[in-house]
């Protein structure tokens, strides 16, 4: 059973969330929640950005690799939703929210009869491959 399309709606609507919680940490001001909450809206924005491209961009493996695996985006769901996790109703949902949501892309990983989306594979490989280097004899 081919879940593209559910990934892309539940990538898309954690970037929403980022977005919002990001804005949502502006509120009261203070150093620490302007940059905090610059940093989510950063994030929520290149992750949204990652669902509508047609071809994932080369330096975007090299430098986010771990955004292409379960197991990588769950741990930073995780990460950016213990971010959100902060003084307010709204940031304590929608922190909550991308942790879960992180918890159940860590637990995709070590299920192997889902496999990941093609915007969450490497172009150059196909998936599960593994890249052995050295002398060929």
């Amino acid at each position: 059973m081919d879940f593209s399309n559910i990934f892309r709606i539940v990538n898309l609507a954690v970037a929403v969330i980022m977005v919002l919680g990001g804005i949502a940490q502006f509120f009261p001001a203070s150093m620490s929640s302007i940059i905090v909450g610059t940093y989510v809206i950063i994030f929520g924005a290149a992750l949204g950005g990652l669902e509508f491209l047609p071809t994932i961009p080369d330096y975007a493996y090299r430098y986010a690799s771990f955004l292409f695996s379960f197991l990588g985006r769950g741990v930073f769901y995780i990460f950016v939703g213990s971010l959100l996790l902060h003084d307010g109703v709204l940031r304590y949902i929608a922190g909550s929210l991308v942790g879960f949501i992180g918890l159940g892309y860590l637990a995709l990983e070590f299920i192997p009869s889902i496999e990941p989306p093609s915007n969450m594979r490497e172009a150059d490989q196909g998936w599960g491959a593994e890249q052995v280097y050295g002398e060929q004899v």
